[in-house]
């Protein structure tokens, strides 16, 4: 088994989107992206993945330019390619164009010395699902304590 640690997580990707399937997916960094990752300073919360030409890019992913690194840094927010073979990509634009599901990143990590994106097939939830959502973990929440006995 490799070994994983998480860098970051998308705090929204779970409450606006209903995920219903995952991808891990390989992304293109350069040099001093990387050591800003390796440092932990990366957001995915207002990100998402688009398909253009037949290639997948992560949009919106902030990672914050490296404190030692002079010219050899990066725009923080410019479109990173992600690394799926023709048939991922293939199966992707099917279930977007067809259904109207959305790319959503979840998660980046890495995987023994490798950066990973974690990306979700999600549909957007409305309002009355958040609000689902939330009190069904509140009763769950409520029925753990009632348990346990410290009311």
């Amino acid at each position: 088994m490799e070994n994983i640690k998480t860098i970051a997580k998308n705090p929204n990707a779970y409450h606006n989107y209903e995920i219903l399937e995952k991808i891990e997916c390989g992304i293109v960094l350069y040099g001093t992206e990387i050591k800003s990752i390796r440092k932990g300073k990366v957001n995915l919360k207002d990100s998402f993945a688009k398909i253009y030409n037949g290639e997948c890019f992560v949009i919106g992913m902030h990672i914050s330019p490296y404190e030692f690194g002079n010219i050899n840094n990066k725009d923080p927010l410019r479109d990173k390619k992600l690394l799926l073979n023709k048939s991922e990509i293939n199966k992707l634009i099917g279930k977007v164009q067809t259904k109207g599901y959305s790319l959503v990143p979840i998660s980046i990590y890495f995987k023994g010395s490798l950066v990973k994106l974690e990306l979700g097939i999600g549909k957007g939830k409305k309002l009355y699902d958040k609000r689902e959502t939330i009190a069904k973990k509140d009763a769950e929440r409520r029925m753990a304590i009632a348990l346990k006995g410290n009311y």
